[in-house]
């Protein structure tokens, strides 16, 4: 009797890979300016354990965050933000105590609590254009604050810290997020200027000054 020999299993089809995700990482937010940044870097001094500080020139307040973008849609929500904030007047901001998230029993982030009349709106209008975009935000409630530190491991609580410190915001940006091992690399796309506050470069006219003469003008 002859046996039939085993016949081997059929090749497998190469399964197709993955789509690269070209998705970028976005946030409307508000810079903190460095004479505010420095004495909260000065803060985190106070960090302990497996605490990782928060570089002082990427300090901002988050009005909303966008996990999700594609390239192509970054234009329009350009055009969003300067749309919302062209007729805002410049925000008071004031920084008040520090906190953590998601709460005092399991923290894992501190930051400093913000406070400036109108950012509530702000961050509320600029949720709904979003999603009106057909885009997508987080889930998280709004609560404005600058984080100075993410937990990393244990770590002792860090002793609580008031603030009087605050700018006037004449700028929001949208900015890209990207994530390294060394942390997140963040890039400007886009500053929306709020009515009244004078570009960045422009120098200021000293007070009190008379205008130049044709003949001192250089």
């Amino acid at each position: 009797m002859v046996r039939a020999a085993p016949t081997s299993p059929a090749p497998r089809a190469p399964r197709p890979s993955a789509p690269e995700d070209r998705t970028l990482r976005l946030f409307f937010a508000l810079k903190v300016p460095g004479d505010v940044a420095t004495p909260l870097a000065e803060a985190q001094r106070n960090l302990r354990g497996n605490w990782r500080a928060v570089r002082a020139d990427q300090f901002h307040v988050t009005l909303a965050y966008l996990p999700t973008v594609p390239p192509e849609r970054v234009d329009d929500l350009k055009r969003l933000g300067a749309r919302l904030t062209e007729d805002l007047a410049p925000m008071q901001v004031r920084l008040r105590g520090t906190g953590y998230f998601p709460n005092e029993g399991s923290p894992r982030v501190w930051f400093v609590k913000v406070e400036a009349e109108g950012l509530d709106a702000l961050a509320a209008a600029l949720r709904d254009g979003i999603h009106a975009l057909g885009l997508k935000t987080d889930d998280l409630p709004f609560k404005a604050h600058i984080t100075l530190a993410r937990k990393k491991g244990p770590a002792p609580r860090v002793p609580p810290l008031t603030f009087e410190l605050g700018w006037q915001a004449g700028n929001a940006a949208l900015i890209r997020s990207t994530l390294r091992k060394t942390g997140p690399i963040y890039d400007t796309e886009s500053t929306f200027r709020l009515r009244g506050t004078e570009p960045e470069h422009a120098p200021q006219p000293a007070p009190h000054s008379p205008p130049p003469t044709p003949e001192e003008t250089p």
